[in-house]
Order: C-alpha cells, then sequence, then structure tokens
C-alpha cells in the first residue's frame, strides 16, 4: 500500500464510517467528501487526491451495491485494503435523553444493522441519505425528539451526545473497504498473504463456470469470494467477482489462472495487494 498519501477521497459527509476508516490507514491525510461513488473516483482521476476509499462490503448487510459495477470501469486499481470496525450509536442533540427520543435516522444499510435496539425502544427508523449526513441534520433541527445513528467521528464532528453505546445487532459487524488508486503498486511474493482480485466472464458454453472454477481446486488455490452480478442489462450477460489468496506469479495461481482464461471472455485482474491483519485468511 501507498506509504504516504497527502489526499483521499470518500464517499459521504465528514464523519461517515469511510471518513473513519480513512484515518485509520492514513491518519495524516486531508479527506476530500464526496457525494458518490462516482465523484469519488473522478475526484482521483482528476488528480485532485491521491486514492480513494470505498467500502465494498459489510459482514452484517453484505455487499455494497452498485459498487462492483464501478470497480472494472473505474480506471483505478486496487492497492489495499481496510476492515473497519463499525459500531453503531444513537445520538441527540444536547440535552436530549433516550426516553425523550421518538424516530432515528440514518442510511438504510445502518437502520438495518439495529433492528432489535430499535424495536426494543420503539424507535421509529427513517431513512437518510448517509449516515454522517443524517447525524448533521439531527444536529441542525435541535428536536430532542429526533436521534442519528452514526458513528463516534459523526458525534464528535456535529456537536451531538451519545445517548446509547454500540447498538449494533451483531457485534462483529464489519466493513470491508478497499483502497483505490491511478496507478497499480508493485507487490511482490512474498510471505505474506496476499490477496489477488479479479473479475471475468464465462463462456456461453455447458459447465463454463464449474469448469473455470476446477483449476482453483486442483491447484490448492484458496478462493475467499466469488460473486455474480449481471451486466448490460442481459440476463444472460453475467460478470464475476473474485478474490483468491496468492499473488499471480505463484505457481498454483497462474496455472489456476491459466485454466480460468481457457474458459473465459474476460479476465481482468483489478488488483494485488497485502491481506488486513483482521482478515485471518489462511494462505491455503
Amino acid at each position: 500500500m501507498i506509504r504516504k498519501v497527502g489526499k483521499i477521497a470518500f464517499q459521504g459527509e465528514l464523519g461517515a464510517y469511510s471518513h473513519q476508516a480513512c484515518q485509520a490507514v492514513y491518519p495524516d491525510a486531508e479527506v476530500i467528501a464526496c457525494k458518490t461513488f462516482e465523484s469519488a473516483i473522478a475526484t482521483v482521476k482528476r488528480g485532485e487526491a491521491d486514492i480513494a476509499m470505498l467500502p465494498v462490503e459489510n459482514s452484517t448487510y453484505g455487499r455494497v451495491a452498485d459498487i462492483h459495477y464501478l470497480l472494472p470501469e473505474s480506471g483505478l486499481h486496487i492497492i489495499g485494503e481496510h476492515f473497519e470496525r463499525v459500531h453503531i450509536n444513537l445520538m441527540g442533540v444536547p440535552g436530549a435523553t433516550l426516553e425523550e427520543v421518538k424516530s432515528a435516522k440514518s442510511h438504510t444499510v445502518l437502520l438495518g444493522q439495529c433492528r432489535k435496539f430499535l424495536k426494543e425502544h420503539s424507535l421509529l427508523p427513517v431513512t437518510g441519505a448517509d449516515t454522517a449526513g443524517s447525524a448533521q441534520e439531527i444536529a441542525a433541527k435541535g428536536d430532542k425528539t429526533q436521534a442519528a445513528l452514526a458513528g463516534d467521528l459523526a458525534g464528535e464532528i456535529y456537536g451531538l451526545e451519545v445517548l446509547a453505546h454500540h447498538i449494533e445487532d451483531n457485534q462483529n459487524n464489519t466493513t470491508r473497504f478497499l483502497v483505490m488508486s491511478p496507478e497499480p503498486v508493485n507487490t511482490p511474493q512474498s510471505d505474506k498473504e496476499l490477496i489477488t482480485t479479479f473479475v471475468f466472464r464465462v463462456r456461453n458454453i455447458p459447465a463454463a463456470l464449474y469448469k473455470a472454477m476446477g483449476g482453483f481446486a486442483t491447484n490448492g488455490v484458496n478462493m475467499v469470494k466469488l460473486e455474480s452480478y449481471m451486466i448490460g442489462g442481459s440476463f444472460t450477460a453475467t460478470q464475476f467477482y473474485a478474490d483468491i489468496v496468492g499473488h499471480p506469479d505463484d505457481a498454483p495461481v497462474r496455472r489456476a489462472l491459466d485454466e480460468l482464461e481457457y474458459f473465459t471472455t474476460h479476465l481482468e485482474i483489478l488488483g494485488v495487494y497485502e491481506a488486513d491483519r483482521s482478515r485471518g485468511v489462511p494462505l491455503g
């Protein structure tokens, strides 16, 4: 991963979990808040930021919508990953109490991650554009009956008080982020855990996917993620996103990729990078 970064682009308002992830990995870098994933990517491509920090999946909610479509078309390269523990707080304006609160506002994904708490306290879930933006709105309204669901950083930035700490349903709630750069980083083979991420489309032949995956099994390559999604508005055009443990120049990985390529019409490596220490994947 790049050691020195001046500016990082992320999607969301200041105080978002993506902002927290930026601080965790590059605490000295300047952050640039962007309205959409597309604008965060464009900010990097224009040279206004060195890298982008983009969420791809959450352990409770699943994959982040649209991001798998954007990655192959972004023109950026994956140079690292980061696992951010997502603690959710119920936060209100100064002086508010939990008993006074009637509703909680946040992004729909976050609302879905603390259903038990909201139900237990009879709080009406209100969908907001994003987590930090919801905190900003609640702070501006000054209504003690309305609260926001967000992280510690958002509360600090917008002057909200925490009414209930860590209310997420899943105590292992974690979001995986990818660090994206205009240029690939030369990640050499090493004894460290390396992840290779790629996308591919299989040929239109019987059992193509089964045959394409066979090379990874026979060569002992650990595939830790495989997802499919439709492209081009067609029910027949399917693209697959995959993460494997290993480097493309490792002999077993090279053989597996060669076999995969035989059964595909398109294969593109999006990045080779060190596994985050929180991942804990075996080396195969």
